[in-house]
């Protein structure tokens, strides 16, 4: 076999083929290390001979639909220099791995346009054999994140499996990428982020989270400098939440029938955002409004509540911001009084996004595709490859996450 065609398919440089046969539909190409290119693997000397040998096979890139098996005669060198005695050094593998750079590379490739259990079928490698290979090339690449860059972060957690188990991402909101995962969802999720900013000499100017009191303490305690938004998406959330509670307290109460089916039946009319509702929704919307204030003060007040960040200046945020508080307080509704309070409480917090407007809008679409991912995947069992795609998921190119 002509050794260009070793090199430029198979990635051989030293080596020869002696023979070529077929077993089982795979192709067999013996080689072996021209005498000329022996060397000591400990100090480089060419002044060995041989003392012994073994055969080792190495999976290689298939050849149109045959799979490529290369079965090695390695050499068992003695050096007349420093007197090592051990096997030659084989340049076209790292280890005792049992298959090719060129093979690795091939899979990754193959990693990229499809999930693991289809590139596993299609080098006819088993699952966890592919696994490893991405796994390695992600914790290559991706398992020290730049912290020296981030200005802007944002905090949020996210649902990783049901019953209660959480992980917390930090997501540089300039470029989007994660550059932390901590497990659980307090503060002490966070207690590995803060040595590596401190080691990377980052300076965080703005910090965007919810109105989690784990994460603003955490923030507080660790930078205390940075300004800290509350995320406003997150803040209309909670308003959606005490909403809907005041609907099922007002739908317990109501006791004529069709009053109570109206009020049940427009929960998702609620919830929507009131400019974007159809006129027929509109108009099964004021109807139930029409039958009960206390529900049409909460809805009304829903709305109004994003005139907070429709403002042009932080002064004029801070008179919305401020009004709506003392409306909040006087509706007689304890789920809206209650939300008036804690926003009373982060005012300074709320209305920083004057100074930066940044939100957690990012980590709301970096979560979507975490849970696409998941599902994909049919859920991951090792947690440190989960962590690894998650830092490669900003600039991934992969339409399957295996």
């Amino acid at each position: 076999m002509e050794t260009s065609f070793m090199y430029h398919c198979l990635g051989i440089r030293d080596q020869e083929c002696t023979c070529t046969r077929y077993e089982g539909g795979r192709i067999i190409f013996k080689i072996r290390t021209r005498d000329d290119k022996l060397y000591c693997a400990r100090c480089g000397s060419r002044h060995v001979i041989k003392s012994g040998s073994t055969v080792r096979r190495f999976r290689s890139v298939p050849i149109g639909s045959r799979q490529i098996i290369l079965e090695m005669t390695v050499q068992r060198l003695e050096c007349k220099d420093c007197g090592a005695i051990q096997q030659e050094r084989v340049h076209f593998v790292r280890g005792k791995e049992r298959y090719t750079y060129r093979m690795k590379r091939f899979v990754l490739d193959l990693c990229r346009i499809g999930t693991i259990a289809d590139v596993a079928k299609q080098v006819h490698m088993s699952w966890d054999t592919v696994k490893d290979i991405l796994k390695a090339e992600l914790g290559r690449k991706y398992s020290r994140p730049d912290l020296k860059e981030p200005r802007y972060i944002g905090i949020d957690e996210f649902a990783v499996a049901k019953g209660q188990v959480y992980m917390t991402i930090v997501v540089d909101l300039e470029c989007g990428g994660i550059v932390y995962v901590g497990n659980g969802k307090g503060a002490d999720a966070l207690d590995g982020l803060w040595p590596k900013l401190a080691r990377a000499g980052c300076r965080i100017e703005a910090v965007s989270t919810d109105l989690s009191e784990a994460f603003i303490s955490a923030v507080r305690e660790h930078l205390p400098d940075a300004v800290q938004i509350f995320d406003h998406f997150h803040i209309v959330k909670l308003m959606n939440e005490k909403l809907d509670k005041v609907r099922r307290d007002t739908y317990n109460q109501e006791t004529d029938e069709n009053k109570r089916r109206l009020i049940k039946g427009q929960r998702w009319l609620l919830l929507a955002n009131g400019d974007n509702l159809s006129p027929k929704a509109e108009e099964r919307l004021y109807k139930a409004l029409d039958i009960n204030r206390p529900l049409a003060t909460a809805y009304y007040l829903k709305e109004s509540l994003r005139r907070v960040w429709w403002q042009e200046n932080k002064q004029d945020a801070a008179i919305v911001l401020d009004d709506w508080i003392e409306q909040a307080r006087q509706s007689g509704l304890k789920p809206i009084e209650s939300i008036a309070d804690t926003l009373a409480r982060h005012r300074k917090g709320i209305l920083a996004w004057y100074d930066y407007r940044i939100s957690n809008g990012k980590l709301e679409g970096i979560n979507n595709k975490i849970k696409t991912m998941k599902r994909q995947a049919y859920g991951y069992r090792d947690m440190s490859f989960f962590k690894l795609k998650l830092l490669s998921l900003h600039d991934s190119t992969y339409p399957f996450s295996g």
